[in-house]
C-alpha cells in the first residue's frame, strides 16, 4: 500500500463519490426505518379493532414505504460496489472483518425484508390478518437489522475491535466475532441512528397530515389527525431517546476518538473542568488556528458541561486539539505520546513489516521472528506511519462544530415540537382541528430539518475520524484503489446525475400519493 504511487486527485474523486452516495443513500433509508414503526402500529390498530379505517391508513403509509425502500435498496447495492472499486487496498487489508457484517446483512436481512415485503404489500385479503401483520412488523425488522449490521461495520473502522493483524497475509483477520459484532460503540450507534430514523418518519407522517389539515380535506381529516397523534407519540418518544444515546455515544467517542471529540468542540487546549460550548464564533469556511488560540473567540459554554459529558465528573480530564498533537499524560500516570512520536512508531511499524516478509522470503527465520515482535510492539499506531504531517490528523473543525450544533439544535426543536402537538390535542379534544395554522405551516417545514439534522449527524461521525478509515490503523490515502482520477470523476458525475434523477422520481411519486391520499 504504497500511496505515493496513487493520484492525490484520485482520492478526493473517490472520497467524494462515495460521500454522494453515502449523502443520497441516507435520505431514503432513516424513512423506511421511520414509516415502518408508523405503519405497524396502524396495522395493529387494525387487528385489534377490526376498524376498516385502520386498514386504509396503514396501506396509504405502506405505499410511501415502499416507494422509498425501493430507493434506498438501489443506493445501497453501489455502495457497498464501490468499496471494491474504489477502496480496493482497504477492502484486501480488512476484508474479512468488513465483510462479514455486510454478508450477513446481504444474506440474513435483505432477503428477510424482500421476503415479506411481498406478503405486506400482495397479502391483504390472502393471507390472515394475524400473519399480515406479522409480515408487516417483519418487514420493518427485517430493515432494522439490516441497518444493524451496516453500522456494526461501520462502527468497527471507529473503534475496530476483535481482530488481529496476521503479516503472513498482509491482512487484518477477526479473532471474536462477538467483539465485533456486539462492540460497545456499535451498540450506540446502532441505538442513536435508529431512534434518529424514527424520528424522520414521526415528522414526515406529522408533516403530511398537517398539510391536509391546511387543505380542508375532510376525506382525509380523521387520517390526519390519528397520523398526527401516533406520528407525534412515537416522534416525542424517539426524539428523547435519541437525546439519551447521543449523550452516550459522545461519552464513547470521548473514550475512542478524542480527537474527533475536540473538533466538535472546537476545544483547542484541554484541562479539568472543561465547560461544554454552546456556540462559539468558529469560522465556517476555514481551519481555525487552534495552535496559537486559547479557545474559539466569542465562546458561550456551560461550565463543567464537557468533563461530565466525556468523563461523568465534575472535574474530569478532558484533552483538546493541541493536546493530542503534543502529548500528554493522562489522570492515571499513562504518557500520550505526541503526534511525531506516534508517526515515528508507525514508521517502525511499516519498516518491520517490510523486514519480516523479506527475512520470510530468504527462509531467515530468526530475522522474521526479531521483525515479528517489533511490528507487533509498535502496530498500534500502524497508520501514523503514512501520516506526513501532524496538521493531518486535525479534522475539519468547523464543519464538525456547526454540524453538532445544528444536529443538537434541530433535536432539542422536535421534543419542544411533539410535545406540543400531543399537548393541544389532549388539550382541545372539543376541537376537530386543535392546531393554530401556523404549528401545521411549522409541521410540514421540519420534514426537511430532520433530514438536515440527519445528515449533521453523519457529518460529525465520518468528518470528526479524518484522516481515517480505520481509526489508527489505515488512513484515507492507503486505502483507496490505485485507478485514475478521470475514471471516479466521470462515474462521480453519472451516479450525481442518477441519483439527482431517482430523488426528484420518487418525490414526484410521493407527492402525487399524498395528494391522491387513501384508498377507500
Amino acid at each position: 500500500m504504497n500511496i505515493l504511487s496513487i493520484d492525490p486527485a484520485a482520492i478526493d474523486w473517490a472520497r467524494a463519490q462515495f460521500a454522494l452516495t453515502a449523502i443520497y443513500h441516507w435520505l431514503f433509508v432513516p424513512l423506511t426505518l421511520g414509516l415502518a414503526v408508523i405503519m405497524g402500529i396502524m396495522e395493529t390498530c387494525y387487528y385489534r379493532t377490526g376498524r376498516p379505517f385502520w386498514r386504509h391508513a396503514a396501506r396509504f403509509w405502506q405505499r410511501l414505504f415502499g416507494i422509498n425502500f425501493a430507493m434506498g435498496v438501489a443506493t445501497g447495492i453501489i455502495l457497498e460496489f464501490e468499496f471494491g472499486t474504489n477502496w480496493s487496498n482497504y477492502s484486501w487489508f480488512v476484508g474479512d472483518i468488513f465483510g462479514a457484517p455486510l454478508a450477513i446483512e446481504g444474506i440474513v436481512a435483505f432477503f428477510m425484508e424482500s421476503t415479506f415485503v411481498a406478503v405486506m404489500y400482495f397479502g391483504w385479503d390472502k393471507v390472515s390478518k394475524g400473519f399480515h401483520l406479522a409480515s408487516t412488523w417483519l418487514t420493518g425488522l427485517g430493515a432494522t437489522i439490516s441497518a444493524w449490521w451496516i453500522l456494526v461495520a461501520n462502527a468497527w473502522m471507529q473503534h475496530p475491535v476483535g481482530c488481529e493483524f496476521n503479516p503472513e497475509t498482509m491482512r487484518n483477520e477477526m479473532t471474536s466475532f462477538a467483539d465485533v459484532a456486539f462492540s460497545p460503540f456499535a451498540i450506540d450507534k446502532f441505538c442513536h441512528t435508529v431512534t434518529s430514523a424514527w424520528i424522520i418518519g414521526a415528522v414526515f407522517v406529522v408533516g403530511v397530515s398537517a398539510w391536509y389539515l391546511l387543505q380542508r380535506r375532510e376525506a382525509e381529516h380523521e387520517l390526519a389527525m390519528q397520523s398526527i397523534k401516533i406520528g407525534a407519540i412515537v416522534g416525542l418518544i424517539a426524539s428523547i431517546l435519541a437525546a439519551v444515546t447521543g449523550d452516550e455515544s459522545a461519552y464513547r467517542v470521548a473514550k475512542v476518538q478524542p480527537m474527533k471529540l475536540a473538533a466538535m468542540e472546537a476545544l483547542y487546549n484541554g484541562g479539568n473542568d472543561v465547560s461544554l460550548t454552546g456556540i462559539a464564533a468558529v469560522n465556517p469556511f476555514s481551519q481555525p488556528d487552534y495552535e496559537n488560540q486559547r479557545e474559539a473567540p466569542m465562546r458561550v459554554a456551560v461550565p463543567y458541561g464537557l468533563s461530565i459529558l466525556a468523563t461523568r465528573t465534575l472535574h474530569g480530564f478532558v484533552p483538546g486539539v493541541n493536546d493530542l498533537l503534543n502529548g500528554y499524560t493522562r489522570p492515571d500516570g499513562t504518557i500520550e505520546p505526541s503526534a511525531e512520536q506516534k508517526m515515528e512508531r508507525g514508521r517502525m511499524a511499516i519498516t518491520a513489516l517490510a523486514a519480516y516478509r523479506e527475512a520470510k522470503a530468504s527462509g531467515n527465520e530468526a530475522e522474521a521472528t526479531a521483525q515479528a515482535a517489533i511490528l507487533k510492539q509498535h502496530f498500534p499506531y500502524f497508520g501514523y506511519g503514512y501520516i506526513k504531517d501532524r496538521s493531518e490528523l486535525v479534522p475539519f473543525i468547523p464543519i464538525n462544530f456547526w454540524a453538532f450544533r445544528i444536529m443538537v439544535g434541530f433535536g432539542t426543536l422536535f421534543i419542544l415540537f411533539f410535545a406540543l402537538v400531543l399537548f393541544l390535542m389532549r388539550k382541545r379534544k372539543a376541537s376537530p382541528t386543535p392546531f393554530p395554522r401556523w404549528l401545521l405551516w411549522l409541521a410540514i417545514a421540519l420534514i426537511p430539518c430532520a433530514y438536515i439534522a440527519s445528515e449533521c449527524g453523519w457529518l460529525v461521525a465520518e468528518f470528526g475520524r479524518q484522516p481515517w478509515t480505520i481509526q489508527d490503523m489505515l488512513p484515507v490515502g492507503a486505502s483507496v484503489s490505485d485507478i485514475g482520477s478521470a475514471a471516479v470523476a466521470t462515474t462521480f458525475f453519472l451516479f450525481l446525475a442518477l441519483f439527482t434523477a431517482m430523488l426528484c422520481v420518487e418525490i414526484n411519486i410521493m407527492l402525487k400519493q399524498i395528494k391522491k391520499g387513501p384508498e377507500l
